[in-house]
């Protein structure tokens, strides 16, 4: 099943304000889609939808925090009241935490499962009646640690082995069972340079980091726009998603002591900036770093 051009799409992005889900937002206004981006961060999503909306594309801006189901059927129905259909809906929104298990908060760890998986679940619901109406693709966002796990992410790892739980037995009853006109796509990135650490929820005692090498948000969001268009099972993007996946599977003892080699690389020299991060409050508000772009995720906003 292959999908329309991506000028002839109406998109749905969750986490639009920053990261993975802006480049992806612009990527796709490049090609003249029409977008219904959604994220927390109410007054930042307003000026991005206005910037993509200056040229082919239009975008609008719908405040929601995936984690209530509520918000995100408003998101598919001002989708369907704005463009009258979604052939495309991206579960992008996700969160991070840095920080040995053992010492992570049962509350923070709650909230991050309810952005990062149920999330995604309430994404898939409330966009499947109109996916299957028309026929579309859903894209959710793993992770290489999906498969794969380091330490001082642990609870983000787990978030992601559910997401791709969820994906992969969607996909089996939509695509096989149903053979539903919906095809399911899960996005595996590695380390990607955006302001993820510091919209991480952070135990440690320094400023967090992601572990080098990371690649550039573009590179995803082109990934994502290939899959709405020629929808493939699962994406990996990067060497490092190919390589840690693959250990650990045929050689996980391996993957286990080089995962165990990122504890010391995932810190800067400096104590932490803002140990809550975005994890309750959007990034707006929390003022930790630029939206649009990472180098490490360290620009001050």
């Amino acid at each position: 099943m292959s999908g329309k051009p991506i000028g002839e799409q109406v998109i749905v992005i969750t986490g639009a304000s920053s990261g993975i889900g802006l480049a992806t937002a612009r990527a796709a206004a490049e090609q003249g889609a029409e977008l219904v981006l959604a994220a927390r961060s109410e007054a930042a999503l307003q000026e991005i939808a206005a910037e993509l909306s200056d040229g082919a594309s239009t975008a609008i801006a719908v405040r929601c925090d995936v984690g209530r189901r509520e918000d995100v059927d408003a998101v598919a129905q001002a989708a369907i009241e704005r463009f009258g259909r979604i052939d495309t809906w991206v579960n992008n929104a996700g969160l991070g935490m840095f920080g040995r298990l053992d010492e992570t908060d049962e509350a923070d760890a709650r909230k991050l499962f309810d952005t990062n998986f149920w999330g995604v679940v309430n994404g898939a619901m409330a966009a499947l009646p109109h996916l299957r109406e028309s026929g579309g693709t859903l894209i959710n966002l793993g992770s290489e640690v999906s498969e794969a796990t380091i330490p001082l992410q642990g609870m983000y790892a787990a978030s992601k082995h559910a997401v791709k739980g969820f994906n992969d037995a969607l996909r089996i009853e939509l695509e096989r069972v149903d053979q539903a006109p919906v095809h399911v796509t899960l996005i595996q990135p590695t380390a990607v340079d955006t302001p993820f650490p510091q919209h991480a929820k952070n135990f440690m005692p320094e400023e967090p980091k992601l572990p080098t090498p990371m690649i550039d948000a573009s590179r995803v969001a082109d990934a994502i726009l290939e899959a709405a268009v020629d929808p493939s099972r699962a994406s990996k993007i990067g060497a490092m998603a190919h390589v840690d996946t693959t250990l650990a599977k045929v050689a996980p003892a391996v993957g286990d002591r080089m995962a165990a080699m990122q504890a010391g690389r995932q810190q800067y020299d400096e104590p932490p900036r803002n140990p809550d991060g975005a994890l309750h409050e959007p990034s707006e508000r929390t003022g930790v770093v630029a939206q649009t772009q990472g180098t490490g995720g360290r620009k001050a906003s």
